[in-house]
């Protein structure tokens, strides 16, 4: 058991993460999406040419897109193919998924971000969070409260 859970985490590898979320966002919920790319893509993903601030998901005719991420072309790609960095991609995701986030984003309020992309083996994942917007001093108390997390620890450590 204790090798198959090692397998997983060495398995899955961060590319690259949205930070700025976690800061702007309360995280109720996340998912798990699948990411339909062209070639150029795989090969900027797999040298880490990703950014993910500033994106989000836009669901349009059943189907989940996500919006504002960057994927930086590799100057070696083909010249023959048209390299768009901030193209939007097509997100897979089951039925049920789908339906779940259609209904907290339209009827509940909240909003749909990208969290991290990754590999999960050979396949290049997104971790999606359903999020309600934080307000100016809830942002100031999850400061406090980190700083306060930091100067805990300093403190058990010196004892």
């Amino acid at each position: 058991m204790s090798k198959q859970s090692a397998q997983k985490s060495s398995d899955a590898r961060v590319i690259a993460q949205n930070r700025r979320a976690r800061h702007d966002y309360f995280i109720e919920e996340t998912f798990e999406a699948g990411l339909v790319l062209q070639g150029w893509e795989v090969k900027a993903l797999r040298a880490g040419k990703a950014n993910l601030s500033d994106s989000y998901v836009l669901l349009k005719n059943g189907e989940a897109w996500l919006l504002g991420s960057t994927i930086t072309p590799l100057s070696l790609a083909s010249s023959h193919v048209v390299c768009d960095a901030t193209r939007t991609r097509k997100l897979l995701l089951k039925q049920r998924e789908l339906s779940t986030l259609y209904g907290k984003i339209n009827r509940q309020g909240y909003t749909a971000v990208a969290l991290s992309l990754y590999w999960k083996g050979a396949w290049s994942k997104v971790s999606l969070g359903v999020a309600k917007g934080k307000k100016e001093h809830d942002k100031r108390e999850s400061i406090k409260d980190r700083e306060w997390q930091v100067a805990k620890a300093r403190l058990l450590k010196s004892r």
